[in-house]
């Protein structure tokens, strides 16, 4: 679904998934996977990753210019679902240490998203640092399918504008709103099924639809893409009342 009026690309699904909110776990040949405490992209997709310097990763760059890893994404729904995993995503590439030069403007690109105290002192010697990487390939599966975006078409994508609030969407929907959300499919099924939010982004809202028999996800397109919360408001306001009872 690249088109604009029909869905999010691939690359800029894969830079949302990369963007910083959802789990990842770097994985280098030879080296126990390392958990990422806390990572974020910068605005052409570049990872930058916080890490406990004792990492096996950390450890294996030594004194290497980088090394090739591969940073493991995964997309959990924030509303408790059955099978919450919503989408991953694997950059493969290159790891090295942020420079000290750019360790700053990195720790503040984290901290915009991940404001921890470990950020705060990067120092050469620190018990945490900053790595960067290059990334060469992209893979990606979601609910539209596996995909393969270009290193060109990732770096040039931006992320959803509702990356860092859908979390807190969503959980409003599903304590508020279960109401207006089963009337969006009271004309389609009889009886409706139960419904939860799970996923959101620009172009529509995803449903996981739950009967006696089966469980789904359905896609609701929105008539254009939403650009901000203004915009995202009316649409919920238009949906739910062309649908009230």
């Amino acid at each position: 679904m690249d088109d604009e009026t029909s869905g999010p690309s691939a690359a800029e699904r894969a830079r949302t998934l990369a963007y910083g909110v959802a789990d990842g776990v770097l994985v280098a040949p030879g080296v126990p996977y390392a958990p990422v405490p806390a990572h974020a992209t910068d605005e052409h997709g570049v990872p930058l990753l916080l890490m406990p310097a004792a990492s096996p990763v950390v450890q294996a760059l030594g004194g290497e210019p980088d090394l090739p890893a591969t940073l493991r994404i995964s997309d959990v729904a924030p509303v408790p679902l059955p099978d919450r995993v919503r989408g991953r995503a694997w950059l493969h590439g290159w790891v090295s240490r942020v420079p000290p030069a750019g360790l700053r403007d990195a720790a503040l690109r984290l901290s915009r998203l991940h404001p921890r105290p470990e950020l705060l002192d990067l120092a050469p010697d620190a018990d945490w640092t900053i790595l960067t990487m290059d990334v060469a390939q992209i893979e990606i599966e979601d609910a539209w399918g596996p995909a393969n975006p270009e290193p060109e078409e990732y770096a040039a994508a931006a992320p959803d504008p509702f990356v860092m609030i859908e979390a807190g969407m969503l959980t409003h929907l599903d304590s508020c709103h279960r109401g207006e959300l089963k009337n969006l499919l009271c004309a389609r099924h009889d009886p409706a099924p139960a419904l939860r939010p799970l996923g959101l982004d620009r172009h529509g809202l995803w449903l996981r639809c739950t009967t006696p028999d089966e469980a789904f996800d359905l896609r609701i397109a929105f008539p254009e893409p939403v650009r901000d919360l203004t915009g995202l408001r009316c649409v919920y306001r238009k949906l739910f009342t062309a649908t009230a009872p």
